[in-house]
């Protein structure tokens, strides 16, 4: 029987495909370790050859335990094949064996790496906070609902709100300028001020207030400089 190749299949049923639309977590293990292979052997497809990677080592479980050296006794699997699903292996034991795996926000720069996605589109008032435990390490960090940093006078309250909501005891505050406008205003250190006095009440502690203007920062914190995004 002539094998199926991927060539064979409809579009939006490759494994490819199927990853962009549905997410990793929608293919089946032959399809994952197709997609690292990303291609087979003559007469025979990647997803043939992956079934045959996976029967020949007893399974993914086999699999992750072999060497680069083991998986070149399949024809069609060379060192950049073999070494390219060893390391992808091996990188999903790493993760899974770490002790705390969130993002941690110990610097201005983090802080950005974590809120600037959230705050895609114009400048228009909208506020995140990324609350954070006492590591640093990030709880959540989410547009707060209803909140306009450019309000007079800013009620702090949903801020402090979505920090305790999360079990964050310290936070950070990030929203966009327009490029070429990084200069904190008088309302944002006025929100500042406001969200710091009552963080202090709740026993949270305000670590920055971030202005993002194009790929620069400028912290609206006194003794804090301004730096790339």
């Amino acid at each position: 029987m002539t094998p199926l190749m991927l060539a064979d299949l409809e579009p939006d049923q490759r494994p490819r495909e199927r990853m962009l639309r549905l997410g990793a977590d929608a293919l089946s293990d032959v399809e994952l370790v197709a997609l690292l292979l990303g291609s087979g052997r003559r007469g025979s497809s990647a997803l043939q050859t992956a079934r045959d990677l996976l029967a020949a080592h007893g399974g993914l479980a086999g699999l992750a335990r072999s060497a680069s050296t083991d998986l070149l006794a399949l024809p069609g699997v060379g060192p950049a094949k073999a070494t390219r699903v060893v390391a992808a292996l091996a990188l999903a034991r790493r993760f899974g064996s770490s002790a705390d795996r969130r993002e941690t926000a110990r610097t201005p720069a983090d802080v950005v790496r974590v809120a600037a996605p959230l705050l895609a589109g114009p400048p228009d008032g909208r506020l995140v906070v990324v609350a954070g435990d006492r590591a640093s390490r990030v709880l959540g960090a989410v547009v707060v609902p209803g909140a306009d940093v450019h309000a007079e006078p800013f009620d702090a309250r949903d801020v402090l709100a979505e920090t305790l909501r999360r079990g964050g005891v310290t936070l950070a505050l990030v929203h966009r300028h327009a490029p070429g406008d990084p200069a904190p205003h008088a309302t944002d250190r006025a929100a500042t001020a406001a969200v710091a006095a009552g963080a202090a009440h709740c026993g949270i502690r305000l670590l920055d207030h971030l202005v993002l203007a194009g790929d620069a920062w400028t912290s609206v914190a006194p003794d804090r400089t301004a730096g790339a995004g």
